[in-house]
C-alpha cells in the first residue's frame, strides 16, 4: 500500500470567526472523497477564538503567561528552570500546556482547542454537508518525547479515522502472537503531514491520500491515545518523583511527632559549623533514655526528608560541633546535636 502527502498552500492568516471549512476547500479544490485532512491545531484555535491577550512589556508579559499556564494546567509533571511539562485539562502531557506565541500577533497567545475531537468532528461534518467531501480529519499539535531529543507532530483530535490499529492477538509471520502492539496511526499521519507543512512556511494543512478511512461514523477520536494514570509508568519527572517519595517517607511514623526547640541567633554566631544556616533546631532526649534518643533520630530523618522534598538543604551537626553554652536544654535532657536548616547541599538529579 502506498500513499502521498500533499501540502495545502494559500490558506493565509486565520482569524477568530473565520470559516475554516471554506478556507480549506478554497485552497484545496482538488480535495476528494477518502482523503485525510491533517490540520494544525493553531488555525483551529484561531478560528474558534482560543486566544489570550497579554502585555508586550516584561515583567507583566511573563506574569500574564504564567497565569494562563496555571489556568490551562491540570497538574505539573516536571519543572526545570523556566520549562514546565504539564498535563492539560484534556489529558495531554506537553510543554507549557501547548500555549504558543509563534505565528500570532505579539500581543496574543494561542491556546489549544477546548475539545480537539469535537473540532475535528465539526470540520468533517462541514466539509461533507456543505462541500460534498467525505474525508477524515486529524487535528495536530507539536510535542516532545521522553528519552528522545527533538519534536514531532501528534494527533490531539480526529474524526472519520480510528486512532489506533490494534494487532493484539494477531500472529506474526513466525506464528508468534502479538501481545502489546497497538499502532498510533493518527500520530504517524500527523508526523508524516508535518514533513510538508513545516513550522515556518505557513502551510497549516496537509492532505494524506491513499490510506483507508472509516466508511461511516466519526469514531472515538484521538481520546483513546491518552494514557490513563493507572497505566502511566512515568507520570512524574525524576526530581518530582523523588520529592514525592521523600514526602511519603517523611509521613511514615509509628510514634507521636517530636518537636525540637529553635536555637536563638547568638548560638549560630558562635560556630563556623553553622554558617549559612537559616534555622538551627536543638535535638535532645532525656538523659539515659535510649529509646527516646532513637525516636529523636528518626524524627530528624523525617524532617530532613520533608525539607529535601521542598528543595531545602539540611545538615546534621554533632553536639560537640556547636557551642551550646548558655543554651537551655529541657529539664532532664541532654543535647544530641543540632539540625542546621538551609545549610549543606542537595543531591543533583
Amino acid at each position: 500500500m502506498g500513499f502521498e502527502v500533499l501540502p495545502v498552500a494559500g490558506i493565509g492568516e486565520v482569524r477568530p470567526g473565520d470559516d475554516l471549512a471554506a478556507l480549506i476547500t478554497t485552497a484545496a479544490p482538488w480535495l476528494v472523497d477518502g482523503d485525510i485532512l491533517v490540520v494544525t491545531s493553531k488555525i483551529v484555535s484561531k478560528a474558534e477564538g482560543q486566544l489570550v491577550d497579554v502585555p508586550l512589556e516584561e515583567p507583566a508579559r511573563e506574569a500574564a503567561r504564567e497565569a494562563v499556564l496555571r489556568a490551562e494546567t491540570s497538574r505539573v509533571v516536571a519543572r526545570r528552570g523556566a520549562t514546565q511539562i504539564v498535563q492539560t485539562h484534556h489529558g495531554f502531557v506537553l510543554a507549557s500546556a501547548g500555549i504558543d506565541a509563534s505565528n500570532v500577533e505579539p500581543s496574543r497567545l494561542v491556546l489549544l482547542p477546548k475539545d480537539p475531537d469535537a473540532s475535528a468532528r465539526w470540520l468533517r461534518d462541514e466539509l461533507r454537508e456543505r462541500f460534498g467531501r467525505h474525508v477524515a480529519v486529524v487535528v495536530t499539535d507539536t510535542m516532545g518525547r521522553p528519552w528522545r531529543m527533538g519534536l514531532t507532530d501528534v494527533a490531539i483530535g480526529a474524526a472519520g479515522i480510528d486512532a489506533m490499529t490494534d494487532y493484539r492477538g494477531v500472529r506474526d509471520a513466525h506464528g508468534n502472537e502479538l501481545q502489546l502492539t497497538q499502532m498510533a496511526v493518527v500520530d504517524e499521519l500527523a508526523a508524516a503531514a508535518d514533513l510538508v507543512k513545516g513550522k515556518i512556511g505557513q502551510v497549516p494543512v496537509a492532505v494524506v491520500r491513499g490510506l483507508p478511512i472509516r466508511p461511516s461514523g466519526h469514531g472515538e477520536g484521538a481520546a483513546p491515545l491518552i494514557r490513563g494514570a493507572d497505566a502511566d509508568l512515568f507520570s512524574l519527572g525524576t526530581a518530582e518523583a523523588v520529592a514525592k517519595g521523600l514526602r511519603t517517607a517523611a509521613a511514615i511514623r509509628d510514634t507521636p511527632p517530636l518537636t525540637f526547640p529553635e536555637l536563638p541567633p547568638p548560638a549560630a554566631a558562635r560556630s563556623a559549623a553553622t554558617d549559612g544556616a537559616e534555622r538551627l533546631l536543638l535535638v535532645w532526649a532525656p538523659a539515659g533514655d535510649l529509646r527516646r534518643a532513637m525516636e529523636a533520630g528518626m524524627e530528624v530523618q523525617r524532617i530532613r526528608a520533608g525539607l529535601a522534598a521542598d528543595g531545602i538543604a539540611s545538615e546534621w551537626l554533632e553536639a560537640d560541633q556547636v557551642d551550646l553554652s548558655g543554651v537551655d536544654v529541657p529539664e532532664g535532657g541532654i543535647p544530641l546535636g543540632v539540625l542546621a536548616v538551609g545549610r549543606g547541599s542537595l543531591p543533583s538529579l
